[in-house]
């Protein structure tokens, strides 16, 4: 059993009230902190650099009255560690070898200090004068220790903490001014191994220093593909100069997961649970990370209590991966990806010097996305759009309301329309293998999705140009598409954009790209609901094959199709993640029908995606053969249903 059911780690940034030079009061405050973190589930706390004892206590650093407090405040702490079931580090002066050391000390869960590590650059400019006072790690051979509370203890640079029982674990320390340095120490921590990254600081307040820090901490744990907590000192701190806010954060590959308030004289506390199953997916998947070389680490073995499944998770799970949930990031991900499907397109058209599309325009969203793709993209070349054929093939379930939005859309985009009926086609078909045309199977359907292909395919000859594809992501993963028909194309535009995409992409052009007449038709399409149409309407004529009654629905499988491709997470993690992120929509049960079918489909159907056509990816996570995804047809998915 793993140490983590899921990979989650429950990390705590602690900021607890301080007095200059109060070792006594400060430790208190220490201590009271740490048990306020493991009330929250906090399995590893962190406190500020030279928290202990103040960073701003200036050449106080020299009385030895304020070094033996400092050193017995460990002994204190540590045992509220074991008290609590909490591992800590925390900062503070050491000496070793008539030199001083800014320094952290690590503790683990049961109490024991497995090791000190001091700090390798000493801001010495400006505000900063700490080698007035310290010495750095570098002047430090590797694979030393030091005598601290009675005990030999590992000291330097060179350390690393694994976590016991749980080998995808391992975290690292550093200290302020180390992140700030051109190469710091973390990154050669992170390419040993280490993914949780932590650093005590004290960053004073300056003005636009907020915004640049939290950049710095969120780009440091993106390059480093690792989680980084940041944990500075307060305002309790000396003000004869400068001002000290406690703004720590946690971040994780790149995303802010927590931060605390800034400039509060009470105790500040930020909690997230870091995924280190999703960062050990994101190393194993990194060929730069695979190639980095490092120093060697001495690797000190720490406790940590269990995660608490049942505590909750203290961390966002957005059910809409694909979809941002802030409205301007939504238009800027709809703007850059519909630039990105168009200029694919466009270069498609160079290449061949073709002067002319097809495509199948059947007035759902995805054939609608690929006739604006295709508009824009004959601007941008400069072709006419009457050299955009768009075809309506009516069949036997096609409906009013999808026909005429097709019509419609095309004359108002100045495309060429052209209404072949397939139904005909189709019934002889039927005579000629010896299917009841009553018989509304597979064979019915598929039948007509190959009938359009076989029609788009001819035309495409006629006037010399080439299909334009338009299906989704979506659609490939689920195999939801005719093999060799509307699976095929010669060009596949929409290849890489989900489906609970597709409509918000739809919406955007209607609101900020098409605008007028065209608006209001775009809207409607949005609002249809999603059908190949294949089978007949109903009594009313209206649109009775509604394709998420069938295979699920699309905010499920966009949501597994992200955390299986894109983070490689095992079933059960999905499913719990999915049971969090859908708690107002889907009960477990629901959940858990429509995840085996995903699975299901995922591995039987990439025979499909293995013969797709060329397409460009546009996001995260792609399908394509000769990209993202390579996966043999044969594969069993039987590990992964169980």
């Amino acid at each position: 059993m793993l140490f983590s059911k899921y990979g989650f780690l429950r990390l705590a940034v602690c900021v607890p009230e301080v007095e200059v030079a109060a070792v006594e009061a400060n430790t208190r405050q220490t201590i009271a902190a740490l048990g306020k973190a493991a009330a929250a589930g906090a399995q590893l706390a962190v406190f500020p650099e030279l928290g202990i004892t103040s960073y701003s206590c200036s050449d106080l650093f020299f009385q030895q009255r304020l070094l033996d407090d400092a050193e017995q405040a460990v002994g204190q702490i540590a045992e509220a560690c074991a008290v609590h079931g909490i591992a800590a580090v925390v900062g503070l002066p050491v000496r070793y070898k008539g030199r001083l050391f800014n320094a952290a000390a690590v503790i683990d869960s049961t109490g024991a200090l497995a090791a000190i590590v001091a700090k390798t650059h000493l801001p010495t400019n400006n505000e900063f004068y700490e080698r007035r006072w310290f010495a750095t790690a570098l002047d430090l051979p590797d694979g030393g220790e030091i005598s601290f509370l009675g005990s030999q203890v590992p000291f330097g640079a060179d350390l690393l903490f694994p976590v016991e029982g749980w080998g995808d674990c391992v975290f690292g320390v550093e200290i302020c001014e180390d992140l700030w340095s051109v190469i710091p120490p973390s990154s050669g921590q992170a390419i040993a191994g280490a993914n949780v990254l932590l650093n005590l600081s004290a960053s004073n307040e300056l003005l636009g220093k907020v915004g640049y820090r939290r950049d710095l901490v969120r780009q440091q744990s993106a390059r480093c593909l690792a989680a980084y907590a940041y944990c500075s000192a307060g305002p309790g701190e000396s003000t004869s100069d400068i001002v000290y806010s406690g703004h720590s954060l946690i971040c994780e590959n790149g995303s802010l997961l927590a931060e605390t308030a800034r400039m509060s004289f009470e105790a500040q506390m930020a909690v997230a649970d870091i995924d280190v199953g999703k960062l050990h997916h994101e190393r194993l998947v990194s060929s730069s990370y695979r190639e980095s070389t490092t120093r060697s680490f001495r690797r000190i073995s720490v406790s940590l209590k269990p995660w608490k499944e049942g505590g909750g998770l203290l961390r966002k799970v957005d059910p809409r991966p694909f979809v941002p949930a802030d409205p301007l990031r939504r238009t800027e991900h709809c703007e850059e990806i519909f630039r990105i499907q168009t200029v694919g397109l466009a270069k498609r058209l160079r290449h061949t010097k073709s002067k002319a599309i097809v495509l199948g325009l059947s007035g759902g969203l995805d054939s609608t996305l690929a006739a604006l793709v295709a508009v824009r993209a004959f601007d941008l070349v400069g072709i006419d759009r009457k050299q955009i054929v768009a075809i309506t093939m009516p069949g036997m379930g096609t409906t009013d309301r999808t026909r005429d939005n097709s019509v419609v859309l095309a004359e108002m985009l100045g495309l060429t329309l052209r209404e072949i009926v397939i139904r005909e086609a189709v019934e002889v078909h039927f005579r000629d293998i010896g299917h009841p045309p009553d018989l509304h199977d597979i064979t019915f359907e598929n039948s007509q999705a190959r009938e359009r292909t076989q029609i788009l395919m001819d035309v495409a000859n006629q006037i010399g140009g080439f299909v334009l594809g338009t299906g989704d992501l979506s659609e490939l993963a689920l195999g939801w598409c005719t093999f060799n028909g509307d699976h095929m194309s010669m060009y596949h535009v929409n290849a890489g954009v989900p489906k609970t995409l597709v409509r918000h992409l739809v919406e955007w052009c209607a609101d900020e790209v098409f605008r007028g007449p065209e608006a209001a038709v775009l809207h409607d399409i949005a609002a249809t609901p999603i059908s190949p149409e294949l089978l007949p309407p109903d009594t009313e004529g209206k649109i009775a094959q509604q394709t998420e009654e069938v295979v699920g629905p699309y905010s499920l499988h966009d949501f597994f199709l992200f955390q299986l491709v894109r983070l490689g997470f095992p079933p059960d993690k999905i499913r719990y993640l999915a049971e969090i992120a859908f708690a107002d929509e889907y009960p477990p049960e629901v959940i858990a029908k429509w995840l085996d079918v995903f699975i299901r489909r995922f591995f039987s159907q990439q025979f499909k995606r293995n013969a797709m056509p060329d397409g460009p990816k546009v996001g995260s996570v792609a399908l394509s053969p000769r990209g993202d995804w390579r996966m043999p047809s044969d594969s069993v998915a039987a590990s992964w249903l169980k």
